[in-house]
């Protein structure tokens, strides 16, 4: 690819970025956020992540401080890296302590012998695919990596992450000095530009986590738009913290010198907790750009999204191409794709409805609507058999009626 095949992949990459940008739907980002975070547990998500990372924040520091005593080209940069990571993801009012402490921990780690060093990097690994099992959750996947693919890669990301960084931050102090000469050496400017690129850093390596760890296709400018919330979350948040511990120093005043370690694990639950939106806002931002008009809030949604979806599947099935993409699906209900996944994985699970892989993913009707029960159905996910509902389905049509009736009936 010539220079100017890349300018221009840059300048559609930055346009399509740009338009998602200012076409955000703001206000039904915000319900969908509220939606989310109550229905997928997202709060109770990053307490787990919290106490997971909590015990495995030595380990990955361990686990980075002997990539750079393996590599000592990047020695020198290694107590800058160590204080870009503590300065742009913890608040000033803790950061130097954290820093002290996980130097100290990370040296007593660093003596121990293989058995350590392997549990060390169990512990960090288990972090790791706790992010990768969460977010392929968020992204409703069905399929995820497996496990040794997995594992494989996240190796790479911890014996090779810490370098790239390294990488960036020399390619960002040798721009820093060089643009003294340019913009008058003012303290101010130079701030400014180190403090914009600490941002983009972060958003970045945010953006990187949604494309990769998804096992499913998820667009630059998708990502890119999730890193930027998270980012300015990010910011936000340390200004409220700060703010706030400044306005009531109630740690301080009850913990003493021990208020770091309360304060560190509500700073930890507060990134999790907006990591964890930027990836619904990243996994919705497809639905959220094209103005979804359906939403579930009710019982019963997903009994109903299952019947519509076999009503166009049997639509689709008197036309000359059989079967149904799922985006194509969601356009015609006016709903989310995510919304389907589970109406169509209990269709599949039933013999209902089959996936096929043919170049491009479609869904195709394999039942005889006219004479299958809507019964199976309705047990998975109207209401269960059991012997306290079994008078209801022993009054009930339900039982004997055919899924077509009940398609007639809700059109």
């Amino acid at each position: 690819m010539t220079l100017s095949e890349r300018l221009g992949a840059l300048e559609t990459f930055l346009n399509e970025l740009w338009r998602d940008l200012l076409g955000f739907p703001w206000r039904t980002t915000a319900w969908t956020l509220r939606e989310r975070f109550r229905e997928d547990r997202l709060g109770v998500t990053a307490s787990s992540l919290t106490f997971t990372t909590t015990i495995s924040l030595v380990p990955l520091f361990t686990v980075a401080l002997a990539v750079f005593s393996a590599f000592p080209m990047f020695s020198r940069l290694q107590n800058t890296v160590q204080r870009w990571l503590v300065e742009s993801l913890v608040p000033d009012n803790i950061g130097k302590q954290v820093l002290s402490y996980l130097s100290q921990f990370a040296s007593k780690a660093g003596q121990m012998g293989w058995a350590g060093a392997m549990i060390l990097l169990v512990t960090a690994l288990a972090l790791i695919l706790t992010i990768d099992r969460k977010l392929n959750d968020i992204w409703r996947v069905r399929t995820p990596r497996s496990l040794t693919q997995r594992i494989l890669v996240y190796w790479a990301v911890l014996t090779l992450g810490p370098l790239l960084l390294a990488g960036s931050l020399s390619v960002t102090s040798y721009a820093v000095s060089m643009s003294r000469g340019w913009v008058g050496a003012q303290p101010g400017s130079v701030r400014f530009l180190l403090d914009a690129l600490q941002f983009l850093l972060v958003a970045g390596g945010v953006a990187a986590l949604y494309r990769y760890v998804p096992n499913t296709q998820v667009r630059w400018t998708h990502a890119c738009v999730g890193g930027l919330f998270v980012a300015t979350g990010l910011e936000l948040a340390k200004s409220v913290l700060a703010w706030y511990l400044g306005l009531v120093p109630t740690y301080s005043v009850v913990y003493g010198a021990f208020a770091t370690v309360p304060i560190l694990l509500v700073w930890i639950y507060l990134l999790w907790v907006i990591v964890l939106l930027g990836a619904v806002v990243t996994a919705y931002l497809p639905s959220l750009l094209s103005g979804i008009a359906r939403r579930g809030d009710g019982a019963g949604w997903n009994f109903q999204l299952a019947l519509e979806v076999l009503d166009q599947l049997r639509e689709a099935g008197r036309q000359p191409v059989r079967g149904l993409a799922l985006d194509e699906i969601a356009r015609r209900l006016r709903v989310d794709p995510l919304q389907l996944e589970e109406p169509v994985a209990v269709l599949i699970r039933l013999d209902w409805v089959a996936r096929l892989d043919e170049g491009q993913e479609r869904y195709v009707l394999m039942a005889d609507l006219e004479s299958t029960p809507l019964a199976p159905l309705a047990e998975r996910l109207l209401l269960a058999r059991e012997p306290g509902t079994q008078a209801f389905w022993s009054a009930s049509r339900m039982v004997d009626m055919p899924v077509a009736d009940a398609l007639q009936r809700l059109s």
